[in-house]
């Protein structure tokens, strides 16, 4: 191949890793398990300092939206931001919900999540064995129990508006409790971890409608004790909180007044937490 060709394939694979590799990235699917993808923001630099925050969808999947909505916080932060797509009808049953619940069919959806995070860091070349989490509504169900199952991943987790909780309430089976964490996801129930990450419960205090998240009998996630944590979202983050606190970890709860479901409308809470915990984590370097 002649020095000329070489040059012009070398420029063309710089041009490209700028256009698509980083700022807002196109959407790529997971090396590990090509049915889920996701998108990123990179910032213009990668270096030693650099970490990553995930910001996880709901039910209506918007994640390119949460992406860019992270964007700036992303380039003036230093921080890589995952927005990882867990489609609808994985396993072609049109079910909306199973990412919520960490398990459907034989998909641990916190393991797709560790293996997106492991293949960006190969990637860019630096290793993140801590992020932090942030969910609004079907993401606020992912997000607080994979903080219950991988506390040693995370440096902070954002909990906003779930629909439904896994208080850590022994007595109780999975997903209302964590009675049966080992047998069921092969980790312990470990407070002590989960207490060295801040943790963010974020919520409207107009979020009040309750069509989509009370349980009934016959439905997918029935069980007993499925509507316990009270009626509304509110509530039931608020049993959450209790539950947590209960066990020694400590809850910043933000209560945004006037606000309905909207997970948009949150963020700037959101990143003010996560500016927070970010200061103290480089300043603690």
């Amino acid at each position: 191949m002649s020095e000329a060709v070489s040059e012009t394939l070398d420029e063309k694979q710089v041009r490209g890793k700028r256009l698509y590799d980083t700022g807002a990235t196109t959407i790529r699917a997971c090396e590990a398990d090509p049915r889920f993808s996701y998108c990123l923001y990179v910032p213009p630099e990668i270096d030693d300092t650099t970490e990553m925050v995930v910001v996880m969808h709901g039910t209506g999947r918007s994640f390119v939206a949460y992406r860019d909505a992270f964007a700036e916080f992303g380039r003036w932060n230093n921080c890589i931001v995952l927005a990882p797509l867990f489609p609808v009808g994985v396993l072609g049953d049109g079910n909306r919900d199973g990412f919520k619940y960490m398990v459907e069919g034989d998909i641990r959806y916190d393991e797709i999540l560790l293996a997106m995070v492991g293949e960006i860091g190969d990637r860019y070349k630096r290793a993140f064995d801590r992020f932090a989490l942030f969910g609004y509504s079907g993401g606020g169900h992912f997000c607080h129990r994979f903080l219950i199952l991988h506390p040693d991943r995370l440096w902070a987790a954002s909990i906003g508006a779930p629909g439904s909780v896994t208080r850590l309430d022994a007595d109780r089976s999975w997903w209302t409790g964590v009675g049966d964490l080992e047998s069921r996801f092969g980790v312990e129930f470990r407070p002590s971890a989960m207490a060295a990450v801040p943790v963010q419960m974020v919520v409207g205090a107009a979020d009040t409608e309750t069509w989509e998240i009370t349980h009934k009998p016959g439905g997918r996630h029935w069980m007993e004790g499925a509507n316990d944590a009270g009626a509304t979202r509110p509530e039931r983050l608020r049993a959450l909180q209790a539950s947590f606190e209960a066990v020694g970890i400590a809850v910043r709860f933000d209560l945004i007044p006037n606000m309905a479901h909207d997970g948009m409308r949150c963020l700037d809470a959101v990143k003010t937490f996560f500016g927070d915990v970010l200061a103290d984590r480089r300043n603690a370097r």
